[in-house]
């Protein structure tokens, strides 16, 4: 197999055979490479580096057709669904690059396992408990680097080669990226890379039969090759940390205060309590609203923004722009092709302002963020309105 041994590792662990293939996620060679081995390996599991949600959106590639963004907006998902789309841009436009779908080389996986008759296995940990678990373990700043680095991808323009793409399997390119992630996001690694590694290692494992291919990007190949060797809780691995109760206490706290210091120098001077109410308003909802306008939102999605920010500022339940995001999408409703369009649309920055699904979502996401900006703004005022009227 000369040349098809590059990017694999073999292991032999009491009788049984592993082959782990390191892979790029939109290299066209990883793609190959896998077909090859796979029918020339003829092995009795296949895993592949997906989950049971990655691995529908896969299979039905019509999945956006039947999205109820009205539903995703009450599910308080919005935000969620934007920073998917965000991770996924970058990996996209490469792939548009070199002509092939992201993720092929799981996508041949799937297909030469049903070719040869071996059993599919899916290794990779619950996406959603992986960002559970990353943003549990980030504080304030870590989530803010993450969030700006995120959204960095939207907006650059960086070109890679081919050839780069191939030195992305190499060992040496891959301490370098790990390194990289580490003194970055030191709190990032342990969930996205080392949690996963010990969750993929033991699915790998226990998949049936002798012999066993896993399809497994590079950057978790060295770690398996580690992990494989000990037994690790699969349950453990997928608890979702517990929820902080200071969010909800800070959340709570804040629109107590913000209320008592106004009732109480309405009591004492009604027109300051009046100028503090006027600069509330003023202050949530211009920011709220120029957060919804700077997502082209439609005219009474800007107002919805305008008028309800100072009041759901006062209530952790409630957002702004979740209401206006629900009349966004009212009165702009997304249509079967926005929803085909959706994965082309986000590889450009004016594609994720066009697109009437994401524009929906910026809505959201846009008005949410001038509204706690407002809330900072306005508080600080209302606080200096009561000390001056002391």
């Amino acid at each position: 197999m000369t040349g098809m041994e590059d990017n694999l590792t073999r292991l032999m662990i009491e009788g049984k055979e592993y082959i782990l293939i390191g892979t790029a996620h939109v290299s066209r060679k990883s793609a190959e490479q896998v077909k090859q081995v796979i029918e020339q390996e003829q092995p009795d599991a296949v895993c592949v580096e997906l989950d049971e949600q990655r691995y529908q959106s896969i299979r039905d590639g019509d999945r956006w057709k039947n999205t109820d963004i009205f539903e995703v907006i009450k599910s308080k998902k919005a935000t969620l669904l934007l920073v998917n789309l965000a991770v996924s841009s970058f990996q996209k436009r490469m792939a548009k690059q070199f002509g092939i779908q992201p993720g092929q080389e799981m996508i041949q996986g799937i297909q030469s396992a049903e070719d040869t008759g071996a059993e599919l296995v899916l290794a990779d940990r619950n996406i959603q408990v992986t960002f559970s678990r990353i943003w549990g373990n980030l504080g304030l700043s870590g989530k803010s680097k993450l969030l700006m680095s995120i959204f960095y991808g939207i907006f650059s323009n960086d070109k890679i080669s081919e050839e780069e793409l191939e030195k992305m399997k190499s060992q040496d390119m891959l301490d370098g990226m790990l390194q990289d992630l580490t003194d970055h996001f030191p709190d990032l690694k342990k969930p996205l890379i080392d949690e996963r590694d010990q969750y993929l290692a033991q699915k790998i494992k226990d998949a049936p039969g002798e012999k066993v291919v896993a399809v497994l990007g590079a950057a978790h190949v060295p770690g398996i090759k580690e992990e494989i060797y000990n037994d690790h809780d699969l349950k453990a691995l997928k608890k979702r940390p517990p929820k902080s109760k200071a969010p909800k206490i800070i959340g709570w706290s804040i629109p107590i205060f913000i209320l008592s210091i106004i009732l109480y120098t309405f009591l004492s001077n009604p027109a300051a309590g009046t100028q503090q109410t006027i600069s509330w308003i003023l202050w949530n909802g211009s920011f709220s609203a120029i957060g919804a306008a700077a997502a082209l939102a439609h005219p009474l999605a800007v107002a919805a923004a305008f008028l309800l920010a100072p009041i759901t500022s006062l209530n952790p339940l409630l957002a702004a722009g979740w209401f206006a995001g629900i009349v966004q999408a009212y009165f702009r409703r997304p249509n079967v092709g926005d929803f085909e369009s959706l994965s082309d649309d986000v590889t450009t920055v004016k594609g994720f302002w066009q697109n009437k699904v994401t524009r929906i979502l910026l809505v959201v996401v846009l008005a949410n963020l001038g509204s706690t900006l407002g809330t900072v703004i306005g508080g600080a005022d209302v606080i200096r309105l009561f000390i001056e009227n002391l």
